[in-house]
């Protein structure tokens, strides 16, 4: 009989102990790759798992149920793991939830579908979404004007803009490569476009871009912009209606006194910014820092903002990282004038050396949207016709962890906002 009372002890302890869950460790010193652990939750999102994400929890962790083929999917992407019995699961759960801890549970219900603007053609390295996409296993469709303009983005749920120039001025590359030929072909293609969709001028074409893509975020949608994605796309709202172009990039004289014409009321995040009219700069406004701001490369970091996770979950989902301190990166718009941002947007990162802000998040109608000024976060100073970045040499970018933060936001279950 003893032996008997033995054995179900056993079977009682080894049944309250068995192995119920998985956590994705995203601390500093566990995880051997942060990026792909985006994509296994990414991907058990897809196979209607349950996820959680666990805020400011050792570096924004994840946790999964425990299945042999996620343990699998892990091992083979590379991704630490830790497996959890229900009661070591319910001790980081009441961890969380203590008034006394930063720290919050949220679920994620389900994937988002992503689509990224990016011309035809484009290589995964000329823009560090699609390049982190790709590492990540995570998929998208890549989707330009003619989708766009056709209302194609209502099936999305994340959109994130390339490296683009809203404005039709076609990167305000003029001064330093109007002779090239890549130039001369971006710039023929994009002429050809416009007039295949019925537009006079590419400036006109883009403007309706930029207007559909303001109606999927107000509709609902969530939008990811960087580099000259950022101040281009404001721009071109605020200058809806006026022909802020010079001839070189449309064929005629851009609108007298124009400047005074922008309607900053229609921007998502700037205001009171002035142009820049001279075509040969590389620049679209005084909303850029990247001249200004005189920072040398071994100085140049900024820091993520620490926001109540109970309270704010939504920045907190945004910056979730490993370390608050990370490290900058150059590009046509590398970061952003703070007093040229309106007041009802929310500065996530800034470098306190002067003040700049890199990382920038608000809402518009019903859907939301995050700038995040530079190119790419492991190239410093990135150049037209550099080999691209190897993320393999990178997989705990913190830099890319927001990107990715960004990328799975939109699958959080949707509650409301504490007041």
């Amino acid at each position: 009989m003893s032996k008997r009372i033995l054995c179900c002890l056993f079977l009682l302890l080894a049944m309250s102990t068995k192995a119920s869950f998985i956590l994705l460790p995203m601390d500093e010193n566990t995880q051997t790759n942060h990026l792909k652990a985006y994509g296994i939750t990414f991907w058990c999102l897809e196979k209607n798992y349950k996820a959680s994400w666990l805020l400011n929890y050792r570096g924004g962790s994840f946790l999964l149920p425990d299945a042999i083929e996620i343990r699998k999917e892990c091992q083979i992407r590379g991704v630490s793991f830790e497996i959890l019995s229900d009661d070591e699961e319910a001790r980081i759960l009441d961890e969380i939830s203590s008034p006394s801890q930063n720290m919050e549970t949220v679920i994620l219900e389900k994937a988002p579908k992503i689509a990224v603007y990016t011309p035809k053609g484009k290589h995964p390295w000329d823009d560090a979404v699609t390049l982190v996409l790709t590492y990540a296993e995570i998929p998208f469709t890549a989707i330009y004007d003619e989708e766009v303009l056709s209302d194609q983005l209502v099936p999305y749920d994340w959109l994130h803009l390339h490296h683009e120039d809203f404005t039709g001025q076609y990167g305000k590359f003029f001064g330093a490569y109007r002779n090239v030929p890549w130039y001369i072909e971006q710039k023929t293609e994009a002429e050809a476009l416009a007039t295949k969709l019925g537009y006079a001028k590419v400036s006109q074409e883009k403007a309706d871009v930029a207007k559909k893509v303001r109606n999927f975020v107000i509709g609902g949608g969530f939008m990811f912009a960087m580099c000259s994605a950022t101040d281009s796309f404001d721009i071109a709202l605020a200058a809806d209606g006026v022909d802020i172009c010079e001839p070189m990039f449309d064929g005629d004289e851009s609108e007298a006194n124009y400047q005074s014409k922008m309607n900053y009321s229609n921007s998502f995040a700037f205001k009171d910014f002035i142009l820049e009219r001279r075509p040969e700069k590389y620049e679209f406004s005084d909303i850029d820092m990247t001249e200004k701001r005189r920072i040398p490369m071994e100085k140049d970091y900024f820091t993520l903002m620490e926001f109540s996770a109970k309270w704010d979950p939504i920045p907190s989902m945004l910056c979730q990282n490993h370390t608050q301190l990370v490290k900058g990166f150059m590009g046509q718009t590398t970061s952003f004038d703070s007093a040229l941002i309106k007041s009802n947007v929310l500065i996530m990162g800034s470098c306190e050396l002067n003040g700049e802000a890199r990382y920038i998040h608000g809402e518009k109608g019903k859907g939301m949207f995050t700038f995040f000024g530079g190119h790419d976060p492991e190239d410093f100073q990135h150049q037209v016709g550099d080999s691209p970045t190897v993320l393999d040499l990178h997989p705990n970018s913190p830099g890319y962890r927001l990107i990715l933060n960004n990328v799975l936001f939109p699958a959080a279950r949707k509650k409301k906002q504490k007041t």
